[in-house]
């Protein structure tokens, strides 16, 4: 047992390890989501169009859950969020907010964010299929092909530099004079307990059993993607480069669950699949991980439809949606789980403001569609 686990933690080994636990936690994540019915948009719909706040309050406690487990992670040395790509010293306000809002508007018309589509293809909706596919090319035409031209002339030049990084916890520290550690336990109190005593104050959703639990576990999920690809996946020195590294990521660095750029590099992967030098990484294992998960529940469940677009404006829409995702996503650097879970655990600035963007785009987007359906009446 011992040379087994040493064989996996090898550095050779390391990086399909780090892939393995990624699509483990993944199809977790899918099995809970179907489950619960856990989506963003649904949520802010839920708000916007009847009032109900119970998946808002429970995707609320999965980011409250996400930001105390993940802090905590990090205070106790497990990792460091710090060298994550989302407190860093460049603050990209434009990018935050603008690719913030397209994504809104993306996610709504195409039903659901790239973690939601990936739930309802595992449960046999065709519709989902064509979204992840476009949400694909449009991803990584933004990271590396055509439309990287707006991304980096646009958008990213409009930027600040704040020394220490962006992290609310440095942003604290730097202002009042205390030190890094107590500043993080004071953002992540704050932050924490604000998010738990507004979900938690509402009798009807602490009856909701099903959703508590489904919030607390997608939470935990978060923390624990950060453990594996921060604790687990890091190499004090690469056998080939002799640097300092974490193994299975695009990155390069600590990174948890987000499904914008990892649907674009595993679109990548399946088109170039005899190129050697590509391989399963953490956010690729995880998109399949969700489908999985999800697939698994719908078959188990017996609630597997196959489900297709009712009309060309339905295609219209669901395309122009899927191209607005994927461009919004990269630009913004993450969806409603990359930014709105991930990013924000890190409590970095910017995760909030595209966190903004985004719901504020799917709120508007929805005000627009309904008003359209009353004038078609």
């Amino acid at each position: 047992m011992h040379d087994l686990a040493q064989s996996v933690l090898d550095p050779e080994h390391l990086g399909a390890t780090i892939a393995w636990l990624g699509f483990a936690l993944a199809f977790v994540f899918g099995v809970v989501a179907h489950r619960v019915n856990f989506c963003t948009m649904g949520a802010v719909s839920d708000v916007v169009n009847i009032g109900d706040w119970g998946r808002m309050r429970m995707w609320l406690l999965a980011i409250a859950v996400a930001v105390v487990a993940a802090n905590l992670l990090h205070l106790f040395g497990y990792i460091d969020l710090e060298r994550s790509i989302y407190p860093a010293e460049r603050f990209t306000w434009l990018s935050y907010l603008v690719g913030g809002v397209l994504f809104g508007v993306g996610m709504t018309l195409a039903g659901g964010c790239g973690s939601r589509n990936l739930v309802r293809l595992g449960g046999g909706n065709l519709k989902s299929l064509v979204v992840l596919a476009f949400l694909g090319m449009s991803a990584y035409m933004t990271m590396k092909g055509v439309l990287a031209v707006p991304r980096t002339s646009l958008f990213e030049p409009a930027a600040m530099h704040l020394e220490g990084g962006q992290g609310l916890p440095n942003l604290l520290a730097q202002r009042v004079g205390m030190q890094a550690a107590a500043a993080r336990w004071v953002v992540m109190g704050v932050v924490g307990a604000a998010l738990l005593v507004f979900v938690l104050k509402d009798r009807d959703f602490r009856r909701r059993r099903e959703l508590m639990l489904g919030g607390a576990i997608i939470g935990l999920v978060i923390a624990a993607g950060w453990y594996v690809t921060g604790h687990i996946g890091y190499l004090a020195e690469d056998p080939q480069t002799l640097e300092e590294t974490f193994a299975g990521t695009n990155t390069h660095r600590p990174e948890s669950f987000s499904f914008v750029g990892p649907v674009g590099y595993s679109l990548e992967l399946l088109l170039l699949w005899t190129d050697r030098s590509l391989r399963v990484t953490f956010g690729i294992a995880i998109v399949a991980g969700l489908f999985a998960g999800s697939l698994a529940y719908a078959l188990a469940s017996r609630n597997f439809r196959w489900e297709s677009f009712a009309s060309a404006g339905d295609l219209r829409d669901h395309v122009l949606g899927a191209v607005l995702m994927g461009f919004g996503g990269v630009v913004a650097l993450g969806c409603t789980i990359g930014q709105g879970l991930t990013g924000v655990s890190t409590l970095a600035l910017g995760s909030f403001l595209a966190l903004g963007g985004i719901v504020a785009g799917s709120a508007a987007t929805m005000k627009f569609l309904y008003w359209r359906l009353s004038l078609a009446k």
